[in-house]
This record gives structure tokens, C-alpha cells and sequence, in this order.
């Protein structure tokens, strides 16, 4: 887990689900599906939304074009605000 953002209002959590861990030097048998999410955490509501699959791939692409650009904390917080109205699950452990 990589923590890409903290606010007041939002945090933004990378998981990589099957990510080798740093001592583990094991391969693993077979071909591997790389697997990855973001965890977006409306801290206002108490809500948080998981993105995966096509999703995941298009925040990635948001997360690399504000590598680009760098962009003000209010440009990112509205972006997060969309993906937020997705949120339905209370956050019980954070």
C-alpha cells in the first residue's frame, strides 16, 4: 500500500494486491495478472470507494497527468470529489 494523498477531506491509497513483498524473493509458479486498486476515502461522509479494472486504469491516467502538471490542491480535490459520489461503504477501519 502506497499513501498518495492526505487531506482533510480525502485520502487516496494505492494497493497493489499481489505486489511480492520486499523480503519475499520467490517467484511465483505460472503467469501473474497484475492487480492493483485505489482506495478513495471521503473523510466528509465517512465513506470510501475502491477502484479496480477499468476504473483503476482511469485514475492511473488522472495520477499521471497531474504528474505532468501539478496541479493546485482544489484541481485534485474536485477530481476526487467525482469518484467520491461512487462511494457507498462506510469506512469501519482507517
Amino acid at each position: 500500500m502506497h499513501m498518495l494523498y492526505d487531506s482533510d477531506a480525502f485520502a487516496v491509497v494505492h494497493i497493489l494486491a499481489n505486489a511480492p513483498a520486499d523480503n519475499d524473493n520467490e517467484v511465483a509458479d505460472g503467469p501473474q495478472m497484475p492487480r492493483h486498486g485505489f482506495e478513495i476515502v471521503d473523510k466528509r461522509s465517512g465513506k470510501e470507494v475502491y477502484l479496480d479494472g477499468s476504473w483503476a486504469e482511469m485514475f492511473q491516467l488522472q495520477i499521471t497527468a497531474w504528474q505532468q502538471s501539478t496541479p493546485s490542491q482544489e484541481e485534485v480535490e474536485d477530481t476526487l470529489e467525482g469518484y467520491a459520489t461512487l462511494a457507498q461503504m462506510p469506512v469501519v477501519m482507517h
